[in-house]
């Protein structure tokens, strides 16, 4: 693992690099506390800001980022650099950061109203729509004849209003089964039109799934009869597992961990052009957000469904944070499902998702989940095991950590980038291995130039699935491979491929677009 490790060490140093002050745009930019007049630092500051704005315009937001912080190091209360800061951690995902800087603009100037776009923006992110609705009708009230505000302030409050609406009407009454929910299924017909993959007897089998690729790489839609009866068998299915489910990996075997997929179809069968379909010789763990940003979601959900049902004790599901109703409303899933089927299985889904294993196990020595470690000490895979899971993900605790904390290159624990969970650092890694007897934890959930980073000590490993993720970042994507004597995990790279032109966020919320 050499280059691994090589890697780990050359991230380490960006990181820190990061964390630390910065002094200057380039080498011939003095410090902001050097003895330069208020005029060159002002024009300094300008520099950077300008430089920034070319870098956030070329999508790199780790630059532009960096140029900004080198701005607000020369003049400390200028409310465009924070605001323009801001907006390039919204497009890394990094809400926590975008709405510290939102924050930040608007106390530097009141009357600059994009600081309040820009906290609005970031707290929608998080969904914390009435905070970002009072942000909206500030403006609003400030730009009576500004129709963006105008629009802006509208959309928010419809989706406070439906909020608010779907709170009124939900009753206190146990929970259904999707199969009891919709016992009409039968009932529905299919037409005679229809030539697309059919269950046989009702249940999913290696042909239908050949069927079903090779359907939705034609852009054809399962019918709706078999998208309901793969729902309510998973729901099923998955109200049956444990939060924390072990998987044992024998001899030589192989076995696959992939990341992230967001939607993004035609690169999941990339991954089973070169990997192999699953099989039972030939097992896969998807670690969560299947789902949002890219536009073919429920082409991929459907398939990550059929193989769960195919191969339950071969293939595995993993939560991720986007298996979730807030961010499913934001970024697209429900949209989606709404335009190819109904509002009702957008539902569904919902449903299902509270229901999906929050973790996997590997022989014991590999902890799998979707975002990170935890901000309390000595959490043990039991505890883990006990967490009630069929809810949305709260604020705070071990489930809400398991799908959105991140590593970071130092030690301890922080708070985190995203505005939720915790980033934790190297000795945090090392004691929860040490107190579970485990090797190494696999997480995904961040974008990796090269699909995945080992960090912590090779004891923490990212990987993420979705190559030139959102048609923009240009990253590689990733998957690993372990064998059962050793599991020392094996990285392949590999390339996006082309898709249909429908661009990412083809169906998010209305709002998402105005928000830039």
């Amino acid at each position: 693992m050499s280059t691994a490790v090589e890697m780990e060490q050359n991230n380490n140093e960006d990181q820190q690099k990061q964390c630390t002050s910065v002094s200057a745009c380039s080498s011939k930019v003095p410090m902001k506390d050097s003895g330069c007049s208020q005029e060159e630092k002002i024009a300094l500051a300008e520099k950077c800001k300008n430089e920034g704005n070319d870098y956030l315009k070329s999508k790199d937001f780790t630059k532009a980022i960096q140029m900004y912080t080198k701005a607000i190091e020369l003049m400390p209360s200028n409310a465009i650099f924070y605001a323009n800061r801001s907006l390039a951690h919204l497009r890394q995902e990094s809400f926590g950061f975008a709405l510290q800087d939102g924050i930040s603009a608007v106390k530097s100037d009141p009357a600059y109203l994009k600081g309040y776009y820009r906290r609005a923006a970031a707290h929608m992110s998080l969904g914390k729509f009435k905070q970002a609705l009072s942000d909206f009708e500030y403006v609003s009230k400030c730009r009576p004849n500004d129709k963006d505000a105008k629009l802006k302030f509208t959309e928010c409050n419809k989706i406070v209003k439906m909020r608010a609406f779907e709170r009124a009407i939900a009753v206190d009454k146990p929970e259904k089964t999707l199969a009891e929910m919709f016992r009409d299924l039968e009932n529905i017909t299919i037409e005679d039109d229809y030539k697309g993959p059919a269950l046989e007897d009702g249940k999913v089998t290696l042909k239908f799934m050949l069927d079903l690729m090779e359907h939705y790489k034609q852009q054809k839609k399962l019918h709706r009869k078999y998208a309901y009866k793969i729902l309510c068998d998973i729901d099923a299915y998955m109200r049956t597992q444990p939060s924390l489910v072990d998987i044992n990996v024998a001899g030589t075997s192989k076995f696959t961990i992939c990341g992230d997929i967001h939607g993004q179809f035609y690169d999941l069968m990339n991954i089973f052009d070169i990997n192999g379909l699953p099989s039972p010789t030939n097992p896969y763990l998807f670690n969560g957000d299947f789902v949002d940003r890219g536009s073919f979601s429920v082409e991929c959900i459907f398939t990550l469904f059929g193989f769960k049902l195919l191969y339950p004790t071969h293939f595995y599901l993993s939560r991720g944070n986007h298996e979730s109703i807030n961010m499913n409303q934001m970024y697209g899933f429900n949209g989606e499902v709404t335009a190819k089927y109904t509002s009702t299985m957008a539902d569904m889904f919902t449903q299902v998702f509270n229901w999906l294993p929050l973790c996997h196990c590997i022989n014991e020595k590999i902890l799998v989940m979707h975002g990170g470690l935890f901000s309390a000490k000595n959490v043990t895979l039991d505890d883990l095991r006990s967490i009630e899971r069929n809810c949305q993900p709260p604020e705070d605790g071990l489930m809400c950590e398991l799908l959105w904390s991140d590593p970071q290159a130092w030690n301890g624990c922080g708070p985190s980038k995203r505005g939720v969970g915790i980033q934790f650092g190297p000795d945090i890694t090392e004691a929860f291995c040490k107190q579970n007897n485990l090797e190494y934890i696999i997480r995904s959930h961040e974008v990796k130039d090269m699909g995945y980073e080992v960090t912590h000590n090779s004891k923490c490993i990212t990987v993420f699935s979705a190559p030139n993720y959102c048609d923009t970042m240009g990253n590689m994507g990733a998957f690993i491979t372990i064998k059962g004597n050793d599991l020392k995990p094996n990285f392949k790279s590999f390339e996006a491929v082309p898709h249909p032109d429908v661009k990412p966020m083809a169906y998010a919320n209305s709002l998402m677009s105005l928000l830039a």
